[in-house]
């Protein structure tokens, strides 16, 4: 049988009764500051609530380690509450069709009403108190501060040290009434434990005077011997794409970004490529301190390999950047409630190792792009690391990256690709350094292995799959795309890397090229069929009905420093790099079915 023509869907059971609402705010009202500061009052004595502990899942060791001291009272906080999907509202979501579709009127099936939340507010007589219902009213933000939310979580919240370096967390488990904490999924923001980091080095820049997409010069001189898009799009087919008048028009690609970039760097970069399309940034929680050459990096692939593709760059200035990501995916969500027949994808060249996030924070993300794939319809493109085999930065030790190894996620690795004289694919291994295996600068290669998480999903199938190393959890990545020599405009100038250590690239460039292929596609398919594929199951099942045609270019050679690359899927490069027109026409030949 052919798949549903949306996505791989999880049922996630559960529904938030309005009561469950009127006791959270009415605790919220008594926990947080009023303008007089006076101490906020203890709930009703006549009101007689059952409490239950939040496992924030952070790991004992990182809780046992040396408290240097309190969080300051007056910090500020900013905590996300996300509920349990309503089940109810699961089978009809499926239905949905590929078409424009506005999830908007079934919010209030899938969680709190409006009416119920109004009528909340109106009788507790909430003010001065910051409280936000999402789109899909599956989460609710409560900010305040340190003080008011450890009253309001019973606790209070302390600030550690723990393998060079510092994060805040309660100082025991937080508490609330035993109805919210059995349909809550996740509670973030009360730690700061978990971080992803980009995959780039930061840097200092200063912002150069700005050159516009209107202005006469550009310095399009980019380095000899790297590979300039045009190179990359004939190798993988997208400018087979281009020729057929499919160059990105009416698609947008959502980046979620912890860095600013250079608005004359990319508007150089897109002069020297002929982008036509649109830039939007969105500052959530305030705007990044400085641009870096992560958002750089992802808009400049973006701006060679779909031309006219729009960008909405989601940034954050949080520095509790874990927290910030957070609220960036929950905004990608809310903005689009009525956008989810669009076909639009999610580009994040974000990372860190499973094991320095706390579980707690794993199922909010997990949630959010959950969200954002089963119930909006997006390809979330995610990069599977630069740390080769071992992501959390000890040679030797296993581990994978997060979020690539969400099982709602495509995860992405990178190879390094030869183009021969004839700009044709001459030859294309696995990306790996293993020179110095005592640090890893983001430099040992693609990120790539076994969750220790998530169980593998029913959609990871096929040749390779199934291995002596396959341990029945996720295995990631899931596709790769070539990870060096890719040039980078960036403070005024053309960036090169012969040292390969990724520094131009790596996994977090194979993901926005990954994410422009997606996006070619998805405007052709919409075009010729008026529908459109998203969601990591598709790229299983393009694999294992590919019959005569070969959607992925399978690199058989290279390692990952722990996992060898090898025919079919393996853990190094995943099912391969894209060989986009046949990668489409396995996609036509489902979509002209229907």
């Amino acid at each position: 049988m052919k798949p549903a023509l949306s996505i791989f869907r999880t049922n996630r059971p559960g529904f938030l009764k309005p009561v469950i609402l009127v006791l959270l705010l009415a605790l919220i009202l008594a926990g947080c500051d009023s303008s007089t500061n006076t101490v906020p009052s203890k709930p009703s004595p006549t009101v007689h609530l059952a409490f239950s502990s939040i496992d924030l899942g952070i790991p004992a060791d990182a809780l046992n380690s040396p408290v240097v001291g309190p969080l300051a009272d007056t910090t500020l906080m900013h905590v996300r509450l996300l509920f349990k999907v309503n089940q109810s509202q699961q089978d009809q979501l499926n239905k949905l069709s590929n078409k424009q579709q506005d999830l908007s009127h079934l919010a209030n099936q899938i969680g709190i009403s409006d009416a119920t939340f109004a009528q909340i507010k109106a009788e507790l007589g909430i003010s001065g108190v910051s409280l936000a219902l999402s789109k899909l009213h599956t989460s609710v933000t409560v900010d305040g501060k340190a003080r008011s939310m450890g009253l309001l979580f019973q606790t209070h919240f302390v600030i550690h040290t723990y393998k060079g370096r510092t994060f805040y967390a309660p100082a025991t488990a937080p508490r609330l009434p035993s109805f919210i904490v059995n349909n809550l999924v996740s509670v973030t923001g009360l730690d700061s434990y978990s971080q992803l980091q980009t995959g780039l080095q930061a840097s200092g820049y200063t912002l150069a005077a700005g050159l516009t997409h209107a202005s006469a010069q550009a310095n399009c001189k980019a380095p000899a011997g790297e590979d300039f898009p045009a190179g990359v799009a004939h190798t993988y087919g997208y400018d087979q794409f281009a020729h057929a008048g499919f160059l990105g028009q009416g698609m947008t690609i959502n980046l979620v970004e912890i860095d600013g970039f250079p608005q004359s760097d990319v508007a150089n970069y897109g002069q020297c490529v002929g982008y036509r399309g649109h830039i939007l940034v969105k500052n959530i929680d305030g705007a990044p301190a400085q641009p870096g050459e992560e958002s750089a990096l992802d808009i400049e692939q973006i701006e060679g390999l779909a031309p006219d593709a729009n960008i909405i760059d989601y940034q954050t200035g949080n520095p509790d950047v874990g927290a910030g990501i957070v609220d960036e995916l929950q905004q990608i969500v809310d903005d689009n409630t009525k956008n989810s027949g669009a076909g639009s994808i999610v580009s994040i060249s974000l990372e860190g190792a499973e094991n320095f996030q706390s579980f707690n924070y794993l199922k909010g993300i997990d949630q959010l792009i959950a969200l954002l794939t089963q119930k909006e319809n997006m390809t979330v493109f995610v990069a599977s690391g630069d740390c080769g085999a071992f992501m959390d930065h000890v040679y030797g030790s296993f581990s994978v990256s997060f979020p690539a190894s969400d099982p709602n996620a495509v995860g992405v690795g990178g190879t390094m690709l030869q183009i021969n004289a004839q700009g044709k694919r001459g030859s294309e291994v696995s990306w790996s350094d293993g020179s110095d295996t005592t640090q890893c600068t983001n430099s040992w290669g693609s990120g790539g292995g076994n969750s220790n998480f998530f169980q593998l999903p029913g959609f990871q199938t096929g040749k390779g799959v199934q291995n002596s190393d396959s341990r029945g959890f996720r295995e990631v990545p899931d596709v790769s795309a070539v990870a060096l020599n890719l040039p980078l405009y960036f403070g005024g100038q053309w960036q090169t890397f012969p040292d390969g250590t990724g520094a131009g690239g790596g996994t977090s460039a194979a993901t926005p090229i990954w994410a422009a292929g997606m996006a070619l596609v998805n405007q052709a398919l919409i075009q010729k069929y008026h529908v459109f594929f998203a969601g990591p199951l598709v790229f299983y099942y393009v694999a294992n009905h590919a019959g005569h045609l070969s959607p992925y270019y399978d690199v058989t050679q290279g390692s990952n420093l722990g996992f060898n690359a090898a025919p079919g899927w393996d853990f190094a490069t995943g099912l391969g790099t894209p060989n986009l027109v046949d990668f489409y026409n396995v996609l036509a030949g489902v979509a002209s079915g229907h």
